[in-house]
């Protein structure tokens, strides 16, 4: 029984034992060199990744930068509009009547009704949002209405 152990533990032993390759050694070589090529070639591809990623970030960056110029354009349009409007609103209007060797204009009539309005009936500013006029030259009076429900009428 000795003896069958000393075989199987020698043909253990010749198994685990490395095999020598004779002569091989040379296209290892060769790969090695090769495979250090490759690694050279891949690390400036790797570097040009991050540079792909800046120009993603550019073109990103131009894009919020359009964006933030039409915005930009777009205010000044409305402004630009507004201030037409206003101009069209802004336009400056008269009104006077003479009767009798009288001139009475708008604005006179406008600074007596308000007057009435704040003296007179004791209201506030903040309430005042209308007021109509009606001239009636041939009895020397004004009728008013003030926001639409408030009536009266002062003499010129």
């Amino acid at each position: 029984m000795a003896e069958a152990k000393k075989k199987t533990t020698a043909a253990k032993a010749a198994k685990t034992e490395p095999e020598v390759v004779p002569a091989v050694a040379e296209p290892k070589a060769e790969t090695v060199e090769k495979k250090e090529e490759v690694k050279a070639e891949t690390k400036p591809a790797a570097k040009k990744a991050p540079a792909k990623k800046t120009t993603v970030k550019k073109a990103s960056e131009k894009k919020t930068a359009a964006k933030k110029a039409e915005e930009k354009k777009a205010t000044v349009e409305k402004t630009e509009t507004k201030a037409k409007s206003k101009k069209a609103t802004a336009v400056q209007q008269s009104l006077h009547i003479q009767y009798s060797d009288k001139n009475v204009s708008m604005d006179d009539l406008q600074k007596i009704a308000a007057d009435v309005w704040k003296y007179d009936l004791n209201k506030g500013d903040e309430e005042f949002t209308s007021l109509d006029l009606y001239v009636k030259p041939e009895e020397n009076t004004v009728y008013y209405v003030f926001n639409g429900d408030v009536q009266g009428n002062f003499l010129i």
